[in-house]
C-alpha cells in the first residue's frame, strides 16, 4: 500500500502521526540520532565500548567515575529516545556484566536518577525494553540503505543479526499497520470493496513478517544467542536471578521489579490481535496487558483505540460477505502461521541450544565473540519478560487458529 497523500488523511479515524506512527517506518522511530549533546559525552564513550568493557569485566567500575549528569539538557523524543537507549544499555550491562550468579542488588545513582527521569519523560520502564532494543537502535550505514545498530552488547554479528532482522519484521508490518486504519474506515463507511482491499493488505504484510523472520537463521547463532546475549535481555521480574529486583539508587529505596526484552513488548501484533478480535487465554491476556506498558505510550493508546472502535469481525458476520469472510479468516490463519513459525524459532534459540549448552557442544562461532561465563540456567524454561515462554507461545498461537469465523 502506498503512503496516502495529505487530502485523505483528515477523513480517517485514526491518523497514525497522532500515535507516534510513521507512514513508511511503522512503529519504528523514523530517524534516530546517533549521538547525545556533548554534555552527555561520558555516557557515549561507554556505551560505544560497551562489549569490550563487559569482556574485560571492567564495565561497573567505568559506570562508577561517569559523573552525575542532569538530563535538562535533552531536548526532543529523539534525544530522549538515545538518552534512554544508552542508559539502557550500559545499565543491562552493569547489572549483567558477571552472569546470573554475580548481580547487583543496586544501580549507582549516577546512572539511576537520570535513567529514571529519562524514562518519565518517555513514559517508558527504566529497563530495556524493545522500544529501545529494536525500534530506536537503528541507522543507515551507508547511502545504499544498509543497515547498522547504534548500540551493541557482547554477541558481534549475531547481536546485530538479531536487532536488525527483528527491526525487518516490524518494517514489513507497516502496510498491515495502515491497512488497519483503511479497514476501520471501511467498516465506518460500509465499503466492503475497500475493507476486502485492505484484509489482503494485512494478510500480506503478515506473510512478510514470517518471511523476514525466516532471515533469523541466516544471521543469529543459536550458541551465541543463548550463552551471550540471551542474558542481557533478561529483566529483574520473575527471574529467579534477582528474586528482589533491583534498587534505583537516588530514586527508591525498595527494589524494583521490571521485566526484560520481550516480542511481546511489540505493538504490531497487539494491533492486529485487536482488529481481528482475538481473545487470548487470562493468564495469556493478563501477561500481554502488562507489556503494554513497555511500550511508548502513543503506541499503547493505537492499541487500545483500535480496541475501542467498531469490531471487524461482528461486521463480517453481519455482512454474510463470503469474500469478506475468506479474506477475514486469510489474515487470522497467516497470524497462526507466524506464531507458529515463532515456535520454531524459539525452539532452535532456546530449547535446542540450551540442550546444547548443557552437553558442552555449543560452538560460537569465533566471529560472535567468546560467551560471557557459563550459560544462563534461571531462566531456561521462561522467556527473557518472564513468561513460561512455550505454554504461553502455544497457547497465543492455538487462541489465534481459534479466531476463525466458520462460514
Amino acid at each position: 500500500m502506498e503512503a496516502r497523500d495529505g487530502t485523505e488523511e483528515p477523513s480517517l479515524p485514526l491518523p497514525l502521526s497522532r500515535f507516534q506512527v510513521s507512514e513508511e517506518f511503522g512503529f519504528l522511530l523514523p530517524h534516530p540520532l546517533t549521538e547525545l549533546p556533548a554534555p552527555y559525552s561520558p555516557w557515549m564513550e561507554v556505551a560505544h565500548e560497551l562489549p569490550l568493557l563487559i569482556k574485560s569485566h571492567q564495565l561497573r567500575s567505568r559506570v562508577h567515575q561517569i559523573p552525575q549528569l542532569s538530563t535538562r539538557h535533552l531536548q526532543g523524543r529523539e534525544e530522549l529516545h538515545l538518552a534512554h537507549l544508552v542508559l539502557s544499555f550500559i545499565t543491562m550491562g552493569y547489572v549483567w556484566q558477571e552472569g546470573e550468579e554475580g548481580t547487583v542488588q543496586v544501580l549507582p545513582r549516577n546512572l539511576a536518577v537520570p535513567y529514571w527521569e529519562v524514562s518519565k519523560a518517555l513514559g517508558l520502564p527504566p529497563i530495556l525494553s524493545h522500544a529501545d532494543f529494536v525500534l530506536a537502535n537503528w541507522r543507515r550505514k551507508d547511502p545504499n540503505g544498509n543497515l547498522d545498530t547504534i548500540i551493541a552488547l557482547p554477541g558481534g554479528e549475531s547481536l546485530r543479526g538479531f536487532i536488525l532482522v527483528t527491526l525487518l519484521v516490524e518494517k514489513a508490518a507497516v502496510p498491515g499497520i495502515k491497512a488497519i486504519i483503511c479497514a476501520l474506515h471501511a467498516i465506518l463507511q460500509r465499503d466492503e470493496t475497500t475493507l476486502h482491499r485492505a484484509l489482503e493488505e494485512l494478510a500480506g504484510a503478515i506473510e512478510a513478517m514470517t518471511k523476514a523472520l525466516r532471515q533469523m537463521h541466516d544471521h543469529v547463532d543459536p550458541a551465541v544467542f543463548y550463552t551471550v546475549i540471551r542474558i542481557f535481555l533478561s529483566g529483574w521480574k520473575d527471574n529467579p536471578a534477582m528474586p528482589e529486583g533491583l534498587i534505583y539508587e537516588g530514586v527508591s529505596e525498595e527494589p524494583m521489579a521490571y521485566s526484560g526484552g520481550s516480542a511481546a513488548q511489540s505493538t504490531v501484533l497487539h494491533a492486529f490481535d485487536e482488529l481481528l478480535g482475538i481473545r487470548h487465554s487470562e493468564d495469556s491476556t493478563a501477561f500481554l496487558h502488562r507489556m503494554r506498558d513497555y511500550m511508548p505510550p502513543p503506541h499503547r493508546a493505537f492499541v487500545e483505540e483500535i480496541h475501542r472502535a467498531p469490531s471487524l469481525k461482528q461486521h463480517v458476520l453481519s455482512s454474510r460477505d463470503k469474500r469478506l469472510c475468506a479474506a477475514f479468516n486469510r489474515c487470522v490463519s497467516v497470524l497462526t502461521d507466524f506464531r507458529s513459525y515463532h515456535i520454531t524459532i524459539v525452539t532452535k534459540y532456546i530449547t535446542v541450544a540450551a540442550a546444547k549448552a548443557k552437553a558442552g557442544k555449543a560452538e560460537p562461532s569465533t566471529r560472535a565473540g567468546p560467551a560471557v561465563g557459563k550459560p544462563p540456567a534461571a531462566l531456561e524454561a521462561k522467556g527473557t519478560g518472564g513468561s513460561h515462554i512455550f505454554s504461553f507461545l502455544k497457547s497465543i498461537r492455538d487462541t489465534t487458529r481459534e479466531g476463525m469465523i466458520n462460514a
